[in-house]
């Protein structure tokens, strides 16, 4: 006789999260090996902060586990530990209480590409940008989980969903799928220059590698450099080396400074020796940030694992 299959009520799941060890520590796969990805090595300072902020989500939640934005928050502070699969699996069954959430869809696809699984992350990611439009629901800035410098929040509702569903097109070698979608996004939700340049950098990366060159050189045309950034700074300079405007070099000082992310530094230098033709060097900075283990759940490095893995095949 087939064994019932048992969906998890709200108070199981909490139990399940609240066990570290429920899941194990393995979150993804690499798509080079298929070797464990497991959560990051943090400072005791950083991983306290982290807990408590963990802690006070996890009081709201149980507050009222089927309130939409405790959900989210409770997720979202798994994820920021790392904890990607509890995370998911909170989100999910926040979609099985409010399957019309744009924002609980939006907050598990990106958790989906953090996993590597790009086909559930494009499903959830297309519904939610779907939704806007089916119900109407107007933009609106997302409070940040970890805020800039300034404490302004930059990014919105639309601008987050259009740029996980491109991302994962992007990720799986869908490069002209991808620069139409985030170019969708930036006429939607053009609000500020840190969330033009998040577009921009995009759409010029994905048009250049679907060999759209008039589309790509487009892209660059609104980036000055004296724009409104606060937190997407990174994004804004390595533009400006696409311009001819910096050089490499001043963006590996900026990095060396602590002012930018490895990951996200070479994955964009990696793109422009693309652009210039130097393919092999477009491939030894994509195998040196791949080496950099403990960076596997940011775009960067899963960015360049799929360049990598698509090369492979």
């Amino acid at each position: 006789m087939a064994r019932p299959i048992i969906v998890p009520t709200l108070a199981l799941l909490v139990l399940l999260v609240s066990c570290s060890g429920a899941r194990g520590p393995v979150q993804a796969e690499s798509l080079l090996d298929g070797s464990d990805l497991k959560p990051p090595t943090l400072s005791p300072e950083a991983r306290d902060r982290l807990e408590q902020n963990l802690a006070e989500a996890r009081a709201a939640f149980d507050a009222d586990p089927t309130d939409e934005q405790a959900i989210i928050w409770y997720g979202r502070r798994l994820a920021y530990l790392g904890r990607y699969r509890e995370a998911i699996d909170v989100f999910s069954r926040g979609v099985e209480l409010h399957p019309q959430s744009p924002r609980l869809l939006r907050h598990r696809g990106h958790r989906y590409i953090s996993v590597r699984e790009f086909g559930n992350a494009k499903r959830d990611l297309q519904r939610a940008a779907a939704l806007l439009s089916e119900l109407s629901i107007p933009d609106e800035i997302e409070p940040d989980g970890a805020p800039n410098a300034a404490g302004i929040p930059r990014s919105t509702l639309y601008s987050n969903i259009y740029y996980h569903w491109a991302l994962a097109h992007y990720l799986t070698g869908g490069f002209a799928r991808a620069a139409d979608i985030w170019q969708t996004g930036f006429e939607r939700t053009d609000t500020n220059d840190d969330m033009r340049v998040a577009s921009l950098y995009w759409i010029y990366n994905s048009n250049l590698r679907a060999g759209r060159l008039d589309l790509a050189s487009a892209a660059l045309r609104p980036v000055r450099p004296e724009m409104d950034i606060i937190e997407n700074t990174l994004y804004h300079e390595l533009l400006l080396l696409y311009k001819g405007l910096r050089t490499e070099s001043e963006l590996r000082d900026s990095m060396a400074l602590g002012q930018g992310s490895y990951p996200t530094t070479m994955y964009g230098v990696a793109i422009h020796r693309l652009s210039t033709g130097d393919s092999g060097g477009f491939k030894v900075i994509l195998r040196s940030i791949v080496s950099q283990r403990d960076s596997w759940a940011s775009f960067g490095f899963i960015a360049a694992e799929a360049d990598l893995a698509r090369e492979a095949r």
